[in-house]
């Protein structure tokens, strides 16, 4: 059994990451880290957990590097980036689930995250966690960076054009819909009930730190792809889920059937994309209620002859796929496990 230890236990991500490791046939659970909820068991900290696992939130220190073999962070970025000098070179793989470490170019990240500040020889070191396009660098990868939740969505649907096809995407233009739970449980006036639900609110209308992360992977990945991608983040009223619609303007010549081959082609021995034809069930798909509970990420690609664009749709459960479930995946790379190993849970619909 594989040993692994949740910081940040009391949040969100941190207790999807206690559902998923609990069941997973090969991880053991063996420590729950925090700070404002010391001594607390992970029952009284998530009601659908009730587990009797022998653990409370402890304080992380550098004994921690005893009890387990992969650490997740699922701590806010500054935490993050303080945790990783502590842990880094002492736990086997550092999975972190925060924007600390996601924008390699220092003057990027410091535009994006100026109150983060990291150590630059580890910053280097962090490998960016999408598992269906750098599979290959985590199995030697000891200090892992997941992206964001959209980044995640917005990745999957362009990579086969860019890495793939090798489009050169003059410019792209992201709409992103996400429900609450992509905020935390932090309180802010904004998403109290009465102002949140049955709202589409614009909480980052002209730019967000996730469209920053994109450009930069594709940019490292292959360089003179990606011209200018800009981003706008709507909040709506749903809990889990989020659907990114990427809008994408070439020069090049565009055929329909062969987008669809393309994406098909591109995710053929990767069961968790999975590449949708616009109208192929009950509802229009992607859609994010079709994925929720999953580690999926569903994908469709159009082409809007009329508006000289392509259109690609990524939905995805920003709490699964966009955090802890792929979190899971990578260490079954890093591992040498299954890579769905504990991830065979298939959408709960209606949900």
């Amino acid at each position: 059994m594989i040993r692994v230890g949740v910081v940040g236990a009391s949040g969100l991500a941190g207790g999807e990451l206690i559902r998923l490791v609990t069941q997973h046939p090969d991880l053991e659970l063996t420590f729950l880290g925090g700070s404002s909820h010391i001594g607390r068991r992970p029952a009284e900290l998530h009601p659908g957990l009730r587990l009797d696992l022998g653990l409370t939130v402890q304080p992380v220190t550098e004994e921690v590097a005893d009890l387990v073999d992969v650490v997740y962070l699922a701590t806010p970025a500054p935490v993050s980036a303080e945790l990783a000098g502590l842990l880094a070179d002492r736990v086997p793989a550092v999975v972190d689930l925060s924007g600390a470490f996601r924008i390699r170019t220092p003057e990027l990240h410091d535009r994006w995250y100026p109150k983060v500040r990291r150590r630059a020889d580890l910053a280097d070191r962090f490998v960016y966690g999408v598992p269906e396009l750098i599979g290959d660098q985590l199995a030697d990868a000891a200090l892992i960076s997941l992206p964001g939740c959209y980044a995640t969505a917005i990745t999957l649907g362009l990579a086969p054009l860019t890495l793939g096809l090798g489009l050169d995407l003059k410019t792209v233009v992201v709409d992103g819909k996400s429900g609450s739970s992509g905020g935390g449980l932090q309180l802010r006036t904004a998403d109290l009930h009465p102002l949140r639900n049955g709202a589409i609110a614009p909480y980052a209308p002209t730019g967000h730190r996730h469209a920053a992360e994109v450009s930069d992977f594709l940019e490292r990945s292959k360089p003179g792809t990606i011209g200018h991608l800009s981003m706008s983040a709507y909040g709506v009223s749903h809990v889990r889920g989020l659907l990114a619609s990427s809008y994408v303007f070439t020069d090049g010549a565009v055929d329909q059937r062969e987008l669809q081959r393309a994406y098909v082609r591109f995710y053929k021995e990767h069961r968790f994309v999975r590449v949708r034809r616009h109208a192929e069930t009950l509802i229009p798909v992607p859609d994010p209620q079709a994925v929720l509970g999953s580690n999926f990420c569903d994908v469709t690609v159009l082409h809007d002859e009329e508006g000289g664009r392509i259109v690609v749709l990524s939905a995805l459960d920003n709490l699964v796929k966009g955090a802890a479930g792929q979190a899971v995946q990578a260490t079954n790379l890093r591992f040498g496990l299954a890579e769905d190993a504990g991830l065979t849970m298939q959408p709960v619909m209606p949900a």
